[in-house]
């Protein structure tokens, strides 16, 4: 397999990963609700390839992004078996596979929204982007707690699996927070592999398996 293809292969492992989670899933709303986020991403991705290719970092981020949603939208996260299967073996109080769901949804936008900032408009690299990359990861966990806030709203009782709380009121501080934390664990973790990437790209060098 060639390098250059990677993007494409895993988009495809990702669109299978896809429809063998929508088969028989524990509930179908909540399975749609949780993977569409894949579903758009998908035809964004497909649409913006060639235009304005991403870096190989940024695209598997996005692809183990996409597996975390996938598996929560097919069993509801408050049943991944692994979540119990951690719960198990530290005595935990419920299934915290959601909490691995939130923060990837810090730690992979933090990584998008870095690239985006640094292709595409004045923002150089240092304090600033931190600060602005931290917020907008913040600013959008913060509108995934109101989008289930309106579920719950619209949906009533059927929107339980969706918000998937079990019981904890301070689930949606978690959430928050988690990816908060995400998103300044990837910036500290990742950046400087970040940047030779983008250099890379912006060369016109072939992507790197590195």
């Amino acid at each position: 397999m060639r390098v250059r293809n990677e993007p494409l292969v895993l988009l495809a492992l990702a669109l299978v990963a896809l429809v063998v989670s929508g088969i028989d899933p524990y509930d179908r709303p909540t399975w749609f609700l949780e993977t569409v986020p894949v579903m758009i991403g998908a035809v964004l991705l497909v649409a913006s390839y060639r235009r304005y290719p991403l870096t190989p970092l940024l695209y598997r981020l996005l692809f183990v992004h996409a597996l975390i949603l996938v598996l929560g939208g097919h069993y509801t996260y408050a049943r991944v078996p692994p979540g119990f299967w951690v719960q198990d073996v530290f005595d935990l109080a419920r299934n915290h596979y959601d909490r691995l769901g939130h923060l990837a949804q810090g730690f992979v936008p933090a990584i998008l929204a870095r690239e985006i900032l640094l292709r595409s408009s004045p923002l150089g690299r240092g304090g600033w982007l931190f600060l602005y990359v931290t917020s907008v990861c913040l600013a959008f966990s913060a509108f995934y707690e109101m989008l289930e806030w309106w579920a719950a709203v619209v949906g009533g009782e059927a929107s339980h699996e969706f918000l998937g709380t079990q019981g904890d009121v301070w689930d949606t501080q978690w959430d928050m927070f988690l990816a908060l934390l995400g998103a300044i664990s990837a910036q500290l973790l990742l950046a400087r592999r970040h940047d030779r990437e983008l250099a890379r790209l912006a060369s016109g060098q072939p992507p790197s398996l590195e």
